[in-house]
């Protein structure tokens, strides 16, 4: 993967249509969220310069003394989800280094910010979005000056696909070719564009068949000694069934959407699904890392009173998988 010079600034903003129809959302049902993720080197590099991450974060507070009854909703536990995956770039170790430092200092700037985003409604966007220009714009920084401290790491450079999932919205925050995809109601949705310049060259008119040489070639990445950075950001509303996956291009180059969208439908546990996708992308050669990150949306059970977790272990296989793709 390597990186092309912009001059142009852009922020993607799309808002799906609304649902008149009443959910769980409107009951104020919290979703029941389990977690899968994979991740290999594949069977030609040498290293592995993916990285993920799935963060629970949770908001508490419990009466301990008051004259007053408690409204339970007022103290009610908030949840929120933090589904992130990079796929760095550089000569050397450079890319492994740069996929887990933005990482690392995303962290970090989340933990100075004084408030975090526990309860969404369509009304607040406006002022999401602009707290999440300001995040890119200060990692990229960071990320930047960190370059600098090495020589060696002159010019590394990452994607960043990041879902940030409020009960029943999912926040999509991305910048890079790495993807995010939606399986809802049968159907699957890339919920993310490719930040390449063959897409440039595609939106441009150019037929499809001519630009693959290009699919490859970013026209944005976090550090990659770029000037500013470019976020695309959108939100989208969540159902019962519904999936969510996120995954590096050594997936989507190796495995068709049609594979995807079939083991999204036939699989049962969200790492059962990871488990399978890695193994189609291995089978089918494998010529780059894979990761692969996946959510299930699921109404709570009656006895449950918090989303579980499960699959958040890194899957990483040393050998090539026994089964063949599906």
């Amino acid at each position: 993967m390597t990186s092309a010079s912009h001059n142009e600034a852009s922020t993607e903003l799309v808002q799906p249509p609304r649902s008149t129809q009443s959910g769980p959302l409107e009951h104020g049902l919290e979703p029941q969220v389990s977690f899968g993720a994979a991740s290999h080197l594949g069977l030609v590099r040498e290293n592995n310069e993916d990285n993920y991450a799935v963060v629970q974060r949770t908001r508490s507070r419990e009466m301990l003394l008051s004259s007053l009854q408690p409204d339970p909703e007022d103290f009610r536990s908030d949840h929120a989800y933090v589904l992130i995956v990079a796929d760095g770039m550089g000569g050397g170790r450079a890319g492994e280094v740069a996929s887990e430092m933005v990482l690392r200092l995303g962290w970090e700037l989340v933990a100075r910010h004084p408030s975090w985003l526990m309860r969404f409604e369509p009304r607040i966007w406006p002022e999401v979005r602009e707290r999440l220009e300001e995040f890119a714009t200060n990692l990229q920084q960071l990320i930047s000056d960190y370059s600098r401290t090495d020589p060696k790491l002159t010019g590394m450079g990452t994607t960043w696909t990041c879902a940030y999932v409020v009960g029943w919205h999912v926040i999509i925050a991305h910048v890079g070719d790495s993807r995010a995809y939606l399986w809802q109601r049968g159907k699957l949705t890339q919920l993310t564009k490719d930040q390449t310049m063959a897409e440039s060259l595609i939106r441009n008119g150019l037929p499809a068949s001519e630009t693959l040489r290009y699919r490859h070639i970013l026209t944005n990445a976090f550090g990659c000694d770029h000037d500013h950075i470019f976020l695309e950001s959108h939100y989208h509303r969540l159902g019962p069934g519904d999936r969510l996956l996120l995954c590096s291009d050594g997936l989507y180059d190796m495995v068709s959407d049609d594979v995807i969208a079939r083991e999204m439908a036939s699989t049962v546990i969200p790492q059962q699904a990871c488990d399978r996708l890695r193994d189609a992308a291995l089978a089918a050669g494998g010529r780059d890392n894979v990761t692969v990150v996946v959510a299930d949306f699921a109404l709570p059970e009656p006895s449950v009173g918090e989303s579980t977790i499960s699959g958040l272990a890194p899957t990483f296989s040393p050998a090539p998988p026994t089964s063949p793709a599906h």
